[in-house]
């Protein structure tokens, strides 16, 4: 009897397990970022674990309704304790397009065979990997430093894998439209000294930039323990439509300037 109620007791005063294993070490090394990293990197070629399907759906949603991708996000830190993905596939997908891309504009720029591979490098390792680095990077250390809320229960700061995620899904819908959509109308009118030329150039311009400006605010502000993260979405908005306003005022062409670009400095 005596012994049943000293068992009793001990089960009553013990506390409860950790069910994400808070207390354990092994746990806790697998939730560090360099083994997150490694696992993700393992995947990378192991496609028969990738769900090729979610990715899909992710990029259809990321034009139709981008919160509902974020929420996915969320849904993975309550499951996984991590914010940036571990499946590969959405990363994958996009470098796909950026090829099928890249030999659209090489036949509408009728690139020759080497110039098209110095193009697609460009693309991939400059226009998407480079200037993604340097965005998530800046974004991650300025969201770390001056918008975590300070009165947080559990301290939490921005994954830099998910400020990279966070560039990846804002960079698609720019990759679409400026490499993409804007290949039909390149040579035949937006290449032109026109009027029409530098506006519907410039208008698609706007349109990616204003996507890649929202959807990254979406990125940060699905975050809970940030604060004021409108301020990743106004000034940048504000600057891009008085910069396209002054582009259309001086009669200057993105989209040729950029071919120009291209045509003498990487091609």
């Amino acid at each position: 009897m005596l012994t049943n109620s000293v068992l009793l007791h001990k089960v009553e005063t013990s506390p409860p397990p950790s069910p994400t294993g808070i207390n354990n070490p092994r746990l806790q090394a697998r939730h560090t970022a360099g083994a997150k990293r490694h696992k993700y990197l393992r995947r990378i070629f192991k496609f028969q674990q990738m769900d090729f399907e979610f990715a899909l759906w992710q990029m259809l949603y990321l034009f139709i309704s981008p919160q509902k991708v974020y929420r996915n996000f969320q849904y993975r830190k309550q499951t996984k304790d991590q914010w940036a993905r571990d499946d590969p596939a959405f990363l994958v997908l996009l470098s796909v397009c950026l090829c099928v891309s890249s030999v659209g504009f090489a036949i509408v720029l009728k690139l020759h065979v080497f110039a098209f591979f110095k193009f697609l490098l460009w693309v991939i390792f400059v226009d998407c990997i480079g200037v993604g680095l340097l965005i998530a990077s800046l974004l991650w250390f300025v969201t770390n430093k001056y918008l975590r809320s300070p009165s947080s229960a559990n301290p939490q700061d921005v994954e830099w894998g998910y400020a990279f995620d966070v560039h990846l899904n804002a960079f698609f819908p720019l990759l679409m439209i400026l490499h993409f959509l804007q290949l039909f109308f390149l040579k035949p009118v937006i290449a032109h000294d026109w009027f029409v030329s530098y506006f519907l150039g410039n208008s698609l311009w706007l349109i990616a930039i204003s996507y890649y400006i929202y959807i990254t605010f979406l990125g940060y502000s699905a975050l809970p323990f940030l604060k004021k993260t409108v301020v990743l979405l106004y000034p940048a908005m504000i600057g891009c439509i008085i910069i396209y306003i002054l582009s259309l005022i001086m009669s200057w062409n993105w989209s040729k300037g950029l071919m120009d670009f291209y045509a003498y400095r990487v091609l």
